[in-house]
């Protein structure tokens, strides 16, 4: 079993570049999620819509793989290849994982059936100055380590901002790859090719060396399941009271939920959030993560029997109260 890595910052869109290489490959392959919040979220994303009906997923939640949950991750890794024996695992870390140690933990249970291939770091640019000053030891772990890092959310930088970050990132990683443009337009071949690198031995273990033992950052989660709401206009109060901090200092949020006749999507990562429409249906979930998190008022605005909206909204517009 080979196993690829692709990491990222809280919200940098690693899900989002996992489907792609499932619609831009043929490989078939296994993928771990584990998500820091009390319920997974990306499970079901992954696993929905056109060409994902054969995609299994495999979710570990409440804890972060690089240092909370090793042996828990070490243990489900040893039950993928010896019950699931795919040829690919695609291990998706929680935003806060420190990529080094992820990859010394597995070099730990690596032998001739369970090989590491060359990790991705997925980098959202939009977000990188402000990662950098609040979460630099993580940050710099998760470029520092990585064979190729993925640029995302270009859209909203200038040419020199590009550059600069650019090269910040090639200061701390001299000789991995850096995609700057879209991944999208990419060749198959070089889809293909991040399942045929592999990563040395001596890599994976230095990798775990340049970093002391990781301590998960002091956030909060909240999570909920059975949510709902009555509409998509009321999915847009809720979010913009999320993005002004009328329920906690919330860095990052995702969900999917019914709202009136059709289901969607939200993404929230720090003051931004998008609505798309969601095929997956089942049990309703959201996750949000930050500090100072107000779990009551969460439940009241998303739960069933909580249907204060537009009063919440009112809260929201006349109280001044901002994140």
């Amino acid at each position: 079993m080979k196993i690829l890595v692709i990491s990222g910052f809280l919200g940098a869109g690693k899900t989002t570049f996992i489907k792609a290489l499932a619609d831009k490959t043929d490989q078939k392959f296994v993928v771990m999620e584990n998500e820091y919040g009390e319920v997974g979220i990306d499970g079901g994303f992954l696993a929905s819509g056109a060409g994902q009906e054969e995609m299994k997923v495999w979710e570990l939640t409440e804890g972060c793989i690089c240092c909370t949950m090793k042996a828990d991750f070490a243990s489900s890794i040893l039950t993928i290849s010896n019950t699931l024996d795919p040829e690919y695992l695609v291990v998706e870390p929680t935003g806060l994982g420190r990529l080094g140690n992820i990859l010394a933990n597995i070099s730990r249970i690596q032998y001739e059936r369970i090989v590491l291939l060359q990790p991705v770091t997925v980098l959202d640019v939009s977000a990188f100055d402000r990662d950098k000053e609040k979460y630099p030891e993580i940050c710099r772990d998760q470029i520092e380590n990585a064979a190729t890092v993925v640029f995302t959310k270009t859209g909203a930088l200038d040419a020199g901002e590009l550059a600069r970050i650019e090269a910040e990132v090639r200061a701390m990683n001299p000789r991995g790859e850096i995609v700057t443009d879209s991944y999208a337009g990419k060749e198959t071949s070089w889809w293909n090719g991040l399942f045929e690198r592999y990563l040395t031995e001596e890599g994976a273990e230095n990798a775990g060396k340049r970093e002391p033992e990781a301590q998960q950052p002091d956030l909060e989660n909240v999570g909920l399941t059975s949510i709902y709401l009555e509409s998509g206009n009321q999915l847009v109060l809720f979010l913009q009271g999320v993005v002004a901090g009328v329920f906690g200092d919330i860095r990052r949020a995702k969900g999917y939920l019914p709202a009136g006749d059709a289901w969607l999507r939200f993404d929230v990562v720090d003051r931004n959030y998008s609505i798309t429409g969601y095929e997956g249906g089942g049990d309703s979930r959201a996750v949000f993560i930050g500090k100072g998190l107000q779990r009551r008022e969460l439940e009241e605005v998303l739960c069933p029997e909580g249907k204060n909206l537009e009063g919440k909204a009112e809260k929201m517009r006349f109280s001044g109260k901002r994140g």
